[in-house]
């Protein structure tokens, strides 16, 4: 009885820790290996917020930011997604586009957009397959799993220009903006 009381306790501690924000320090479970600069992104096709179906391909000849992150509606993600949503006319101008992912719902995706007000695309990857394609680790905790924090910079030509494992969340729409700043000179 005790031994499970402390297991539960240690699992709420984790989930509090990683939907807090603060989880990439504790987060080596997993034996995914994330794609690497010059790799091909993988296409893939997933449904939005919107109800529609987004593919990679339909982004051909723009920069794409594909950040996987952990829990919709969670503080770290949400100061993520807010900055993503700031620097939304910087993107725009960057021939650029945002497009998150996590192993949330479409419903869920649609309320945090709407509590949010995020206008860039949420897409919903429940079955892990994209997940998986880029190699992004997967956490599992006490009733639920996560997609790691990690981010994808593709470049125009469908190739990973950039990956970063995300430690720092309130400076990183910053740091994707300045890499494809230097990928265009």
């Amino acid at each position: 009885m005790r031994k499970r009381m402390w297991t539960v306790l240690a699992g709420g501690v984790l989930a509090a820790a990683v939907l807090g924000g603060s989880f990439v320090a504790m987060a080596s479970g997993s034996d995914a290996v994330p794609l690497q600069p010059g790799a091909v992104a993988p296409d893939f096709t997933l449904p939005s917020q919107t109800d529609a179906m987004v593919s990679l391909k339909d982004y051909k000849g723009k920069y794409v930011v594909l950040y996987f992150y952990p829990k919709d509606m969670t503080s770290g993600c949400t100061v993520e997604a807010h900055n993503f949503e700031r620097d939304s006319a910087k993107y725009a101008a960057a021939n650029a586009v945002v497009l998150g992912v996590s192993l949330d719902t479409v419903e869920s995706h649609k309320t945090f957009c709407t509590k949010d007000g995020l206008n860039f695309k949420l897409l919903a990857d429940p079955n892990e397959k994209v997940i998986d394609a880029y190699g992004v680790p997967v956490k599992s905790l006490p009733g639920f799993k996560i997609a790691m924090r990690w981010t994808f910079l593709i470049g125009p030509d469908g190739k990973v220009l950039k990956v970063w494992e995300v430690k720092d969340i309130p400076k990183h729409s910053d740091e994707v903006l300045a890499a494809i700043a230097a990928a265009k000179q």
